[in-house]
């Protein structure tokens, strides 16, 4: 259990801050944009969730609790006994959510422009977010070995924002579609 009696501790002061195995890093490092890029996407996530209701407003709260399962997983370098991992089954369950809320969508004709209402275009904005934490993630695994189910987990949680961002359109009039060429003159 996380007990905080003080926020600051001074130990970052220099540039580094410390893994769980003890170890200190350069905040510039990749393994911290990758940390800091989660933080960041589960933020967007939180202002997103606070415009909705409902299975989708459940289902990112689950999510926002496996962001930080996941950064602890990236704070967490090489083999460490009882570390905290994200697993395939969390994977899969963001699968299953997705293809239930694409059921009832109509097939895409076009690209779509993240907007609408102010949560449609939030879990837009949330889903970008993800992307860039995704990339971090991608930079970080080619210098280090990760737990692969994060890089499987962020993709599929984008694809899960944007499925998500579909279906609370569709309750709210449908997608917002992109015209090609339409300002052309």
């Amino acid at each position: 259990m996380v007990k905080l009696n003080r926020i600051y501790t001074r130990t970052g002061d220099a540039g580094t801050s410390g893994l769980v195995d003890g170890s200190r890093v350069s905040k510039a490092s990749a393994r911290m944009h990758a940390i800091g890029e989660v933080d960041e996407a589960n933020s967007a996530i939180g202002l997103a969730v606070a415009d909705l209701d409902g299975e989708a407003k459940a289902a990112l709260g689950r999510v926002q609790n496996e962001l930080f399962d996941l950064g602890a997983d990236l704070a967490t370098p090489g083999e460490m006994e009882g570390a905290l991992r994200i697993l395939a089954s969390q994977v899969e369950r963001l699968e299953r959510e997705m293809d239930s809320m694409n059921e009832a969508l109509t097939p895409l004709t076009s690209f779509i422009l993240p907007g609408g209402s102010r949560a449609v275009a939030a879990l837009h904005l949330a889903r970008a977010t993800v992307r860039r934490a995704e990339r971090w993630t991608v930079a970080l695994a080619a210098e280090e070995a990760i737990n692969p189910q994060v890089l499987a987990y962020l993709n599929r949680l984008s694809d899960h924002l944007f499925v998500t961002a579909r279906h609370v359109a569709a309750g709210e009039g449908g997608d917002v579609l992109w015209q090609p060429g339409a300002t052309r003159t």
